[in-house]
């Protein structure tokens, strides 16, 4: 794997021309936004200066990001990009750019491409038939990542390791995720993944855009606003336990989005607040009493042997039906986990599929 560090020679030379721009060019301002993410804004932050630097496409360079794993310094714009990961090249594409590589996606794929729908249509959009996917579902393809010879990788939603970053960080500089795995909200994968492009101003635009519609589509379903939901994965193989998502994990975090909150009887019970999942006994569901619906993966079977359960079946979200079960056979399965590409892809159907459940909360 080749190494992406700049010697001192190319330091000296950078650091003569810096000092000649300066001196040839009148007083500059510089402007700058502080990054607009839902949580933890703080964790993407430029380089300190009396006038901070903005970070769009014409931004000045290098930049720093800081994150879970580290701090980057990008010293140019990218020219080639490479992603790993869960969606973060549909970022990229939603901006008009086309990764060197990315990792395909691990569920909902409906073939062998390892591309979901959304990435496909994007794709082909934008003329692109043979795009270099990573089969690195079982772990991270070294190799092909580093054949791409990536200016920089950006992995702002994912769940790598200390041991990954620093072996990533040998091919290129590597934008990790801003607090903690798997929980980096969508407007937060936006902003790290356009700024480590060098596309900040084009980042913020896809996120107002992305909001825009969210709000439009929104307005159509009035019964969604203030209900309480959890999302909760059962197994009609294993009843006693529960999956249960935090509002730190993105899927819960668009539920909020859409107007959705968590009955304090879940969220009282989080002792870790890093952590995107909480394990729930079935003799503990109790605590699932108080959610007006339930939102989870599953289909119309899993619902009747929930109801059927001695236990869960006393839920009155799972009684009268309340639940919004994805199928794992659909792609909707993949866009509970959102960004900008697979929200615009699937936002009405999700919205249909919560809008049902909750309507039957006041039959």
């Amino acid at each position: 794997m080749r190494t992406h560090r700049k010697t001192s020679l190319f330091t000296l030379i950078f650091a003569l021309i810096l000092v000649v721009a300066l001196v040839g060019c009148s007083s500059q301002t510089n402007n700058s936004t502080t990054p607009a993410a839902q949580n933890n804004a703080e964790n993407t932050q430029t380089p300190a200066t009396d006038e901070p630097a903005a970070q769009g496409s014409d931004g000045a360079y290098p930049i720093v990001i800081k994150h879970a794993l580290g701090e980057t310094i990008i010293e140019s714009k990218p020219e080639r990009i490479v992603t790993i990961q869960w969606a973060n090249h549909d970022v990229l594409l939603a901006m008009g750019v086309v990764p060197v590589g990315f990792s395909a996606a691990n569920f909902g794929v409906q073939d062998d491409s390892g591309l979901l729908p959304w990435t496909a249509e994007k794709l082909q959009e934008l003329g692109v038939t043979d795009p270099n996917v990573f089969q690195d579902t079982d772990g991270l393809d070294f190799e092909a990542i580093s054949d791409a010879n990536p200016d920089v990788i950006l992995a702002a939603y994912s769940g790598i390791t200390q041991e990954d970053y620093d072996l990533l960080s040998e091919i290129a500089p590597v934008v990790a995720y801003p607090t903690s795995p798997w929980t980096t909200t969508w407007r937060e994968q936006v902003l790290l993944n356009a700024e480590g492009a060098g596309m900040k101003a084009e980042g913020e635009q896809l996120i107002k855009d992305t909001e825009d519609l969210v709000a439009e589509k929104l307005s159509a379903y009035p019964q969604i606003s203030g209900k309480k939901v959890v999302w909760v994965n059962f197994s009609a193989q294993d009843m006693s336990q529960l999956h249960i998502y935090t509002p730190i994990d993105s899927r819960v975090s668009f539920l909020y989005e859409l107007g959705l909150e968590y009955p304090e009887s879940i969220t009282s019970q989080i002792t870790d607040p890093t952590s995107y999942s909480l394990k729930l006994s079935a003799e503990n569901a109790e605590a699932l009493n108080d959610a007006d619906l339930i939102v989870g993966y599953g289909n119309d079977e899993l619902l009747k042997a929930l109801q059927a359960d001695s236990l869960l079946g006393k839920i009155p979200a799972i009684q009268r039906g309340s639940v919004a079960f994805i199928d794992s056979d659909t792609p909707l399965v993949a866009a509970g986990t959102p960004n900008p590409l697979s929200i615009a892809y699937t936002i009405d159907e999700y919205l249909k599929l919560i809008g049902a459940a909750a309507d039957k909360v006041n039959e």
